[in-house]
């Protein structure tokens, strides 16, 4: 694997630690800025939403500029912001800057993908994929708990200081690793654009000399996104994911108020979930790329059965612990899976594809905290999200068992199809 892609996993780690860290950091923030803890809650859902809509708009406008500028740009503008927010005494500007910031990641996350496939060899997709969401798992074993003890120690704002001073690396490592490559549509190493073909072939369309034709480009992806058994995939991405961010986010909850674990415990159990995270990622990245569909099934089948397993065992510590890490190993492993999938079934579509990947999986990331919420609300429990979780890894199942039985009748089965895809 390319150097490079390991320091596209660099910054992937410090904008992962700025996505999680707020939750340690609600509390000193709605003091220091007076306002209430909701509102200062809201600033992660703001940046949730940055992610949703900013991951395809600055996948499309990221395809007119070279893939190191596009990354240099947003890792430029995620610095600033942060260094914005680490002074600013409005709550106003802080709630605009996660916003930005968001934007800023879901671009730069979209335009990584693009580039870190391109710089592996053409069947290590799963591989590239795994270092990159590396970075995010390790955000949150290291750099989440880490952020928590800076607000301790120094307050919030140090914690925006310390993210603003882990990028000045990343962007140096990009501006020296990243080849300067082609436009965003392009494939920087072997020149081929968009839609698979040569950019020669297509009279310089894709890659030509004037800015002007770059929209012809985000066309041409657009249209390979349309493909009903890739946007199966992104489905089935919302589900899983949004099954993995509902247990997550009322973690703390139900390990303190059913398993009896003392709060105290709380940062050594999310860098649990984020070690199983990490484990999976890895395993991923091993197995992906030459048997995507067994992982996926069994890994599914898996899933469901732990969430069933934890909502029955939580308030026993021993399992309760063990399944956090279990948990967290088989998420990240379908997860990303399923997310390396995606760019093997979109080949047409390499920028793009990556952006659509983010927004989906940020999709579930913001439906399952608020479908575990709706439960909890409902009076069902700090059980309720784990039964929630189980559903819609069931539901992801479902729909991909439908997609099979549709795609075999006339041609085989859409979505495997994708997964093999690499074999063609």
């Amino acid at each position: 694997m390319p150097f490079a892609v390991y320091l596209l996993g660099l910054a992937v780690f410090a904008q992962g630690t700025s996505e999680f860290m707020l939750s340690g950091l609600v509390p000193g923030i709605a003091r220091d800025l007076n306002v209430s803890i909701p509102a200062a809650g809201l600033l992660t859902s703001a940046f949730a939403a940055g992610m949703v809509v900013g991951a395809p708009l600055m996948a499309v406008l990221s395809l007119r500029l070279s893939r190191r500028f596009a990354l240099l740009a947003f890792l430029v503008v995620f610095l600033l912001v942060h260094v914005l927010g680490a002074v600013t005494t409005s709550y106003e500007v802080l709630l605009g800057t996660r916003v930005v910031a968001a934007l800023a990641n879901a671009g730069f996350l979209a335009v990584a993908m693009a580039t870190a496939v391109g710089l592996a060899p053409p069947d290590a997709k799963g591989r590239a994929t795994s270092v990159l969401l590396g970075g995010v798992t390790v955000a949150c074993v290291a750099g989440v708990p880490g952020g928590a003890l800076l607000g301790e120690l120094w307050g919030w704002r140090s914690a925006f200081w310390a993210v603003a001073l882990a990028l000045v690396p990343a962007i140096v490592a990009v501006l020296k690793s990243v080849p300067a490559g082609a436009p965003g549509g392009a494939d920087a190493a072997s020149g081929n654009d968009a839609s698979g073909g040569t950019g020669s072939r297509n009279g310089g369309r894709v890659g030509g000399r004037g800015a002007g034709r770059l929209p012809g480009r985000a066309r041409v992806e657009a249209r390979a996104l349309r493909r009903p058994r890739l946007l199966v995939l992104l489905l089935l991405g919302a589900l899983v994911n949004g099954a993995t961010f509902c247990t997550f986010t009322y973690l703390a909850p139900l390990l303190t108020e059913v398993t009896g674990i003392g709060s105290a415990w709380m940062p050594g159990m999310l860098a649990l979930f984020g070690l199983g995270s990490f484990a999976g990622v890895t395993i991923s990245g091993r197995i992906a790329d030459r048997r995507p569909l067994p992982l996926l099934v069994i890994g599914g089948v898996a899933l469901v059965a732990g969430w069933a397993a934890f909502a029955v065992a939580a308030g026993a510590p021993v399992p309760a612990v063990a399944l956090v890490f279990v948990q967290g190993t088989l998420s990240f492993a379908v997860g990303s899976t399923l997310i390396s999938q995606v760019l093997y079934a979109a080949t047409g579509a390499p920028t793009l594809a990556g952006g659509f990947a983010t927004a989906a999986f940020n999709v579930g990331a913001a439906l399952g905290p608020w479908l575990g919420g709706v439960a909890i609300g409902a009076g069902l429990g700090f059980r309720s999200p784990l039964w929630v979780s189980a559903a819609l890894v069931g539901l992801a199942l479902a729909v991909a068992g439908g997609a099979h039985l549709i795609g075999s009748r006339p041609k085989g089965n859409p979505v495997e199809a994708d997964l093999s895809h690499r074999a063609q």
